[in-house]
């Protein structure tokens, strides 16, 4: 008998038990959350036809035309960014701040910059279920750690579960790797195997979901992952400067023409925004995206306000050409964390792989109740044993 490799197995066993009990109601929370989410772009898309505006043969208007209109719509809020997204969508322009916190989106027609319609972000289903998703609806500062440390965790309990899952012998291998009911099998059964065999099957890319869930919540931990890669950017976002206030003699406002520069270069974009100037010494934030259904590909500019030249920054999210293999894979966290990366069909499988994972701490649950039930009951019956000796 190899007892070394029992009572590793009951170590094993024992931390996979207390540490799924502790963490189970946040993983299933953020995992059904995660469901739930899975699909936001279609739901969304398919009921709110504000998105949308029809295609006209004349010319989209400038960022300035849709500033000028939404700074009058909402004259106390923070304009972010005029969002041009691909063709027949209607024109973004994003407000968020945090003194005091909002979040809206205005929809403007292309090209009249009419409103179509004002939208409160945070008044919105899918943004109270990424609420739950990241902060278990409490402030960020006490549900952002929770959340991430409860997922960190769940990557031992996957990486734990395929150990103890894993069969002694090819006998034993015959009932892991398939469900083997007939009409006699018990729901503990039933149940176990639910636990067993969906969660081995799933946990490989499980952990893929997992670990890049992390990245947005560990800051250290997402420094080592990229450091290992050989990632030598800065990981958090610094914004770039302008040099000191100097006369211009611009015939349009650098947004415009900031915007026509990427136009021009990127005739291809399915995306393209364009920041507000925001203080005397900010740059123009630009961005363009020429890959539809991901993030990862987006090229991020920065612009001096004054001489339109371009500056150069060393993070992450910078221009895609500069991009290594480490800021590649930082850049696809999103992606691949929504399962976008793969198109649709890999949203359907972030969903069901999502949906096996809210499930895991139920059945587990019930594995460790019914164990409980039966020790409880075997202790019950030995007394009675004792006592009938006595009589």
């Amino acid at each position: 008998m190899n007892f070394k490799k029992i009572i590793g197995n009951r170590i094993v066993g024992q931390l996979h038990l207390w540490l799924g009990l502790s963490t189970g109601l946040v993983v299933f929370v953020v995992s059904i959350t995660g469901c739930l989410y899975a699909f936001q772009q279609e739901i969304q898309d398919a009921t709110q036809p504000f998105r949308f505006s029809k295609v006209e043969n004349r010319a989209v208007l400038p960022p300035s035309a849709f500033e000028a209109v939404a700074r009058k719509k909402l004259p106390k809020a923070h304009l972010h960014a005029i969002n041009y997204p691909a063709k027949g969508r209607s024109v973004e322009a994003i407000f968020y701040g945090f003194e005091p916190e909002h979040y809206y989106i205005i929809y403007h027609n292309p090209y009249t910059a009419e409103v179509i319609h004002v939208q409160n972000m945070e008044e919105t289903f899918f943004h109270w279920v990424l609420d739950g998703h990241y902060y278990l609806w409490l402030p960020p500062q006490i549900g952002q750690p929770i959340t991430s440390y409860a997922t960190l965790i769940f990557v031992f309990m996957l990486i734990s579960g395929i150990i103890l899952w894993w069969p002694k012998n090819k006998a034993a291998a015959k009932q892991r790797f398939w469900f083997r009911w007939k009409d006699a099998t018990q729901w503990k059964r039933k149940n176990y195997d639910l636990h067993n065999i969906l969660g081995f099957y799933s946990s490989f890319l499980l952990l893929v979901i997992a670990v890049t869930g992390i990245f947005f919540g560990i800051q250290w931990f997402t420094s080592i992952v990229y450091k290992t890669l050989g990632g030598n950017k800065e990981l958090l976002f610094v914004e770039p400067v302008s040099q000191q206030p100097i006369a211009t003699d611009f015939k349009k406002p650098a947004t415009d023409l900031i915007w026509e520069k990427m136009k021009a270069e990127h005739p291809d974009a399915v995306s393209l925004e364009v920041h507000a100037i925001e203080s005397d010494s900010s740059a123009i934030g630009a961005n363009v995206n020429t890959r539809e259904g991901v993030y990862w590909s987006t090229d991020y500019r920065y612009f001096d306000q004054y001489t339109l030249k371009e500056i150069s920054v060393n993070n992450v999210y910078g221009r895609l050409k500069d991009a290594k293999i480490a800021d590649k894979l930082i850049r696809m966290t999103y992606d691949i964390h929504t399962g976008g990366i793969l198109g649709f069909s890999g949203k359907i499988l972030a969903f069901l792989l999502s949906l096996v994972a809210a499930s895991l701490p139920i059945t587990g649950f019930y594995i460790w109740w019914g164990r409980r039930k039966k020790t409880h009951k075997g202790k019950l019956n030995n007394h009675m044993i004792n006592d009938m000796r006595h009589v």
